[in-house]
């Protein structure tokens, strides 16, 4: 035992405390912790002040201080650095910080000596756009505190340290809450809340808007990587299945295994009896279905397989049930739905929801044949050739195209031509717009697949997002002002004025990582790099690399990482290197 721990134990003796009141060690965790939080904590100095009400310097001075260097989270009686706001009877001062990104986590703030040793009120108002936090919560706007509390009054203590809040933002503002009060602060921070984990993948090329878009994609998934693997960091802060599938590759693609991802696929397993749907939507079911075999094709865990086997048979034959004997899918439950812009297209979904089936037959054979139980696979094998044979009309619904042409079920060139390249970006979706772009691939089409993403995902960074959203629509851009200002007079405010569904207006997540397919697609299609054999024990490198001129990146394997680099000649003919561990074979 350490002199540190002897001391601990010294102490609680004499103040009455027995041996068995004792944690087993100082410093160890104790026995009855429910769990333990796998994150990590790092505190962020605002990058600079938007906006603040000081009645021309009357109700607030030294504001900047809030933006030096030194921050420690320690109070102090030096009297340094102070941010000093003072409220009378009828003005209340108020500031508006910026943290530079999107963040996951909370607010600390540490107070000063000056002022009065009394607690003292404010306001904090967190939000991912500039109008999300000046705006109240409900009104036209339609600002909220679902699912994370993001606008709401707290006391901060004299001479020291208050944290709070638990939510996705960029942008803070904070007031005083009450009349003829003084406060002193010293610092303001954010509390960043993440898993510390590399990103073992990468991808950098001569475009730099793909990199960034790139890089936007995987940091939106990995915010979304708390201690289960959510949807949105300030609104779905669920495990949704459906919504999950593009997560799962992302992690696959930039992190590698992380246990985040079975942790969450377990959950909805454990909360979901048969024959219940998961989330209380049928199609999210046939995600988990597809996400187990991506998950295992990538990681090659056969032991986390066998796992699942008595809870996907039952699921499998629960969805036999729901074909009939001609192949058309009958599914029910939980209303039938694809993504939420397609939801007005009846007819397109019913062609989605075939396919989707489809889909998850496909990869329930796969599993079944690798856990042995050939019966059922052949039984799954029969159904995709049974439901093979009705072919819906997609109704011109880009989700329902790419679905047909990803399930072998209408030509991937044809879908392509008639519906999913048909005014280029127009009507993607953040969500489908990953099996959008897989669906070009599989037709060929890469270049306008890469012209795609560099139109829709970089038109969010264009308005100014660090993140990517819970939906977007190019038409919202015309006249829109960016997320990191205050609307100008005549302008469309880009968050407040959009949105529809669950997600109207403010209450619309700009932080979704279901949005992240194009990083997944850009390392799959354009790094090229395929998973031939489960656990990345084959990969065949097949780069396509459009009007770059050169990409390179890593992907990570269970057995280490590969690095890629192709550069293409004056001749136009792509030279390709790789650098792979041992146990990956690389094929071309």
């Amino acid at each position: 035992m350490s002199k540190k721990s002897i001391v601990f134990f010294l102490f609680c003796l004499c103040a009455g405390m027995q041996a068995q009141d004792l944690p087993p060690v100082f410093g160890a965790e104790y026995s009855n912790a429910a769990f333990r939080d796998s994150r990590a904590r790092a505190y962020i100095t605002p990058q600079r002040i938007v906006w603040k009400y000081d009645g021309q310097g009357r109700l607030m001075t030294g504001s900047e201080g809030l933006l030096a260097a030194g921050h420690n989270g320690q109070s102090e009686l030096t009297g340094k650095q102070v941010f000093t706001m003072r409220s009378t009877e009828n003005e209340y001062p108020a500031i508006l910080l910026d943290f530079g990104k999107e963040i996951q986590g909370g607010l600390q703030i540490v107070t000063s000596a000056a002022g009065k040793n009394v607690p003292v009120r404010i306001r904090v108002r967190f939000g991912e756009s500039v109008s999300e936090a000046m705006s109240t919560v409900g009104g036209a706007q339609g600002a909220t505190n679902d699912h994370a509390m993001r606008d709401f009054t707290m006391e901060v203590p004299w001479l020291g340290v208050a944290e709070v809040g638990n939510s996705g933002f960029r942008f803070v503002r904070i007031d005083l809450a009450e009349p003829n009060v003084t406060l002193s602060l010293k610092e303001i921070n954010a509390i960043f809340t993440y898993r510390d984990i590399p990103y073992l993948g990468s991808f950098r090329s001569s475009d730099e808007r793909l990199n960034r878009i790139w890089l936007t994609g995987a940091y939106t998934v990995h915010l979304n990587m708390q201690e289960y693997i959510w949807d949105g960091i300030k609104r779905d802060r669920l495990v949704w299945l459906g919504d999950l599938h593009p997560e799962v590759m992302t992690v696959n693609t930039v992190f590698g295994y992380n246990e985040v991802i079975p942790k969450s696929l377990d959950l909805a397993r454990d909360i979901t009896p048969l024959p219940g749907w998961m989330n209380g939507m049928c199609s999210y079911s046939l995600w988990w279905v597809i996400i187990h075999r991506d998950w295992y094709k990538y990681q090659g865990n056969l032991s986390y397989l066998r796992e699942q086997q008595p809870y996907l048979t039952g699921l499998l034959e629960l969805l036999f049930t729901k074909v009939d004997a001609s192949g058309r899918e009958k599914l029910d439950g939980g209303g039938r739905f694809l993504d939420w812009p397609s939801s007005p297209n009846t007819k397109g979904i019913d062609a989605g929801l075939q396919a989707l089936m489809v889909l998850a037959f496909e990869a329930g054979a796969e599993m079944c044949a690798v856990l042995g139980d050939e019966a059922l696979a052949k039984k799954c094998s029969a159904t995709v050739d049974l439901m093979k044979k009705q072919v819906p009309d997609h109704n011109q619904l880009k989700q329902a195209a790419a679905l047909l042409a990803l399930a072998g079920m209408l030509p991937a060139g044809q879908a392509d031509g008639e519906v999913i390249s048909v005014g280029g970006a127009g009507n993607f979706s953040t969500f489908y717009g990953y099996y959008m772009l897989q669906a070009q691939a599989k037709a060929g089409n890469y270049q306008a697949a890469i012209n795609n993403i560099r139109q829709f995902w970089g038109g969010m960074l264009d308005l100014g997002a660090t993140t990517f959203w819970e939906d977007f629509d190019l038409d919202w851009i015309e006249n829109a002002a960016g997320i990191d200002e205050l609307v100008p007079e005549g302008k469309k405010d880009i968050h407040a004025d959009f949105g529809a569904y669950c997600y109207k207006n403010l209450r619309h997540s700009l932080c979704h990582g279901w949005a992240s397919g194009p990083t997944v697609w850009l390392s799959e299609h354009v790094l090229g790099v395929k998973v031939m054999q489960p656990g990345c024990k084959v990969l065949k490198i097949e780069p396509h690399l459009g009007d770059l001129e050169w990409v390179e990146g890593t992907f990570p394997t269970p057995q280490g990482v590969v690095s890629i680099k192709h550069e293409k000649g004056a001749d136009g003919k792509v030279k390709t290197g790789v650098k792979a561990p041992r146990g990956v074979k690389i094929v071309y």
